[in-house]
């Protein structure tokens, strides 16, 4: 099963878990599996129309999966993705 890695400050969002198990072949399905395990997690990743926030990045193998096929990346048994959001500051 593919894994996304949670980090820290949105973790209490997954229960503490660092990492999540999903199923999907896809970056999308992973994602829907996510949020059904988590439907508290949505509005946090999530807008109203159902596209993921611009503040969150999703990284397969490095590479930020807006750059490959987006939710459409597909996804083998042991792709891990690392969501990443951004932070602002100053």
């Amino acid at each position: 099963m593919p894994t996304i890695r949670i980090p820290n400050p949105l973790r209490p969002y997954v229960n503490g878990q660092a990492e999540v198990a999903v199923s999907g072949t896809t970056v999308g399905e992973a994602m829907n599996d996510l949020m059904r395990q988590f439907p508290a997690f949505r509005p946090h990743l999530y807008k109203p129309d159902g596209t993921l926030r611009s503040f969150v990045n999703l990284f397969l193998e490095g590479r930020n999966i807006r750059d490959l096929q987006g939710m459409d990346t597909p996804l083998t048994p042991d792709s891990i993705l690392n969501l990443v959001p951004s932070i602002a500051g100053g």
